[in-house]
């Protein structure tokens, strides 16, 4: 299918091209033009032969569209490049083409044509993809943006771009086929409920969610997902209370009689609360941390005794403020933060002992590189890891074990895993870590429990 894609693109090249060069010569050649772009532009080229029939979804196909379009605008363009530079010099003439120095003004019509045929082409190629392209990003598109009037740099950029597109094409027509495949086995269909639980400075909302892409991939696999709700900053004693509450309210409206519970960052803290000291324990199957500082952050110790209290009220008031605004009725930032402290987790780790009769698992991951992460925890990896050692951008790789089973994560290369990565919080996809699947699988797991 490669070698078929690859071939019509330069079968489509070489028309453009030769249209773009003769149209100016005869009226007939002329009616290709709107023929061409017909085929090209309705339901994204139907005639293509190659794996773009294969596509399994609307958005994937206009994206897989717009980098056909614009790979034809690549090469098409170094055709005529070639054309322009040999007409100009006179050598085209002995093969029926115009010169430059023979007729003037046909050479201008014709390489104005060509000029409107590739715009034609460039735009409708671009605007498919920033629309549709979910992993350009805003970095890729202001790049593409800022370097579109800089010559060379801009088709080296313009590759860039058709490359990632392509690459989110492979992988999303993928995992879409992947699900069809299985989607009988309800591999996630546990017999309890999943309750996924936030970590600290977010909350659960409707149309943005915490764990990105994960749910839904949960749920295509017959997982039923609730969430915790919780507060966004509050002690863990506090956002512990509040979670218990949640726990036996979805056990009540349901009639599961527990929950699966996975909770990131501060959020398995709070379950641990939940558990230990709010009764939740009868109403939990199973709870797997992912990313959480069991054993506190370090960092966090040194950071809060070098700001002085002064400071730190000032902040915390900013922060509460814009809380309360999206929804914590009584929001305590310094609670939190103090809570993630390595002396406060040892306190915390004697109040909250393992429970007996539940399954507890853990999860970390870590950046290889202080500047592979997104902002702001490329920022802040290098400062933690100077307390904490190696790290996810946030929590020390040593601060995540806990439970029966322990899965400690990372990539090949530089760019290693954050604390936003393992929550899908940035939608990214990362070679060599797929996290969709990760909690996919992780989750079918607690289903082969019997869970």
């Amino acid at each position: 299918m490669i070698i078929l894609d690859i071939l019509f693109i330069l079968i489509y090249s070489v028309i453009v091209s030769v249209t773009g060069f003769f149209m100016v010569l005869d009226l007939p050649t002329m009616l290709l033009l709107p023929m061409i772009f017909v085929f090209m532009y309705i339901n994204g080229i139907p005639m293509f032969p190659g794996s773009f029939l294969k596509l399994r979804s609307p958005k994937i196909r206009n994206t897989a569209c717009g980098t056909t379009l614009l790979k034809i605008f690549l090469v098409s363009v170094t055709i005529e490049s070639v054309f322009a530079v040999l007409g100009m010099w006179g050598k085209l003439t002995e093969y029926g083409i115009p010169s430059f120095s023979d007729e003037r003004g046909t050479w201008i019509r014709t390489i104005i044509v060509i000029i409107i045929l590739e715009n034609i082409l460039f735009w409708n190629g671009i605007i498919r993809i920033y629309v549709t392209a979910s992993q350009l990003g805003f970095r890729y598109r202001l790049l593409g943006a800022l370097c579109g009037m800089i010559p060379v740099v801009h088709l080296v950029v313009l590759g860039i771009l058709i490359h990632i597109a392509d690459k989110e094409v492979r992988v999303e027509n993928e995992k879409i086929l992947l699900n069809e495949s299985r989607k009988n086995q309800q591999i996630c269909a546990c017999k309890y409920p999943i309750l996924m639980v936030h970590g600290v400075f977010f909350r659960d909302f409707r149309y943005l969610n915490y764990w990105g892409r994960i749910p839904e991939q949960l749920e295509l696999n017959g997982a039923r997902v609730f969430y915790g709700k919780q507060q966004s900053a509050a002690s863990v004693e506090n956002c512990g209370r509040e979670l218990a509450m949640r726990i036996k309210e979805i056990c009540e409206q349901t009639g599961c009689g527990k929950v699966n519970i996975i909770a990131h960052s501060k959020g398995g803290l709070d379950t641990r609360m939940a558990i230990a000291k709010y009764g939740a324990g009868p109403y939990v199957a199973s709870v797997s941390t992912i990313n959480t500082p069991h054993r506190g952050c370090e960092f966090a110790d040194y950071l809060l005794s070098k700001i002085g209290e002064k400071h730190q009220l000032r902040v915390a008031g900013m922060y509460e403020a814009a809380l309360r605004k999206l929804g914590d009725p009584t929001p305590n930032f310094l609670a939190a933060v103090n809570d993630l402290t390595s002396s406060s987790c040892a306190r915390l780790n004697e109040e909250m002992p393992d429970p007996e009769g539940i399954y507890c698992q853990s999860v970390g991951s870590k950046l290889n590189h202080a500047y592979s992460g997104r902002f702001p925890l490329n920022f802040s990896t290098f400062l933690v890891g100077h307390f904490d050692g190696p790290n996810d951008g946030l929590v020390g790789a040593k601060s995540f074990c806990w439970g029966q089973d322990y899965q400690f994560l990372t990539v090949k290369g530089r760019r290693g895993i954050s604390h936003g990565d393992m929550i899908d919080l940035n939608r990214e996809n990362i070679d060599g870590f797929d996290v969709r699947e990760f909690f996919v699988q992780l989750v079918a797991g607690l289903k082969n429990k019997g869970l």
